[in-house]
């Protein structure tokens, strides 16, 4: 299982805003070196692939628009957003994915309640008016 597909939000949607939820990290600083370290960077890698190869041509037509290379309304532009808390997301383990305990669950509902507040706080403005992420640098 993956990351459901942005496109049908291309096609069949009048907003350009799409806010991605990020749940599991983009980036850790440390090697995998033990079997179950590898795995759950494995599974992270194959969760976020298909973001990732959407993100990377939603920054190719951005460029393209930019560059003036196709005219303007021939493709839409797409706002991008993302509600992370990369340094909470690289601290679970891969068990973590498969815990129904309801403790956990609601110690994670609050961490995202507290991201998305911030996330609000410091980008609402951006909505409707630009992508409030650098799209190179997380996604290319």
């Amino acid at each position: 299982m993956g990351n459901p597909a942005i496109f049908p939000l291309i096609y069949h949607c009048d907003s350009a805003d799409v806010v991605i939820v990020h749940i599991n990290p983009i980036f850790r600083d440390e090697v995998p070196r033990t079997a179950s370290e590898i795995l759950s960077r494995v599974n992270e890698l194959s969760f976020n692939s298909s973001l990732m190869r959407e993100m990377r041509a939603i920054a190719f037509v951005s460029k393209l628009i930019d560059d003036g290379t196709i005219r303007p309304g021939a493709m839409k532009r797409m706002l991008i957003h993302a509600i992370a808390d990369e340094p909470y997301m690289r601290s679970l383990q891969l068990t973590s994915k498969l815990n129904p305990d309801p403790q956990f669950l609601h110690h994670l509902h609050g961490i995202g309640r507290a991201c998305a507040d911030r996330w609000i706080d410091e980008t609402f403005d951006a909505l409707g008016n630009r992508t409030s992420i650098d799209l190179n640098g997380t996604y290319l």
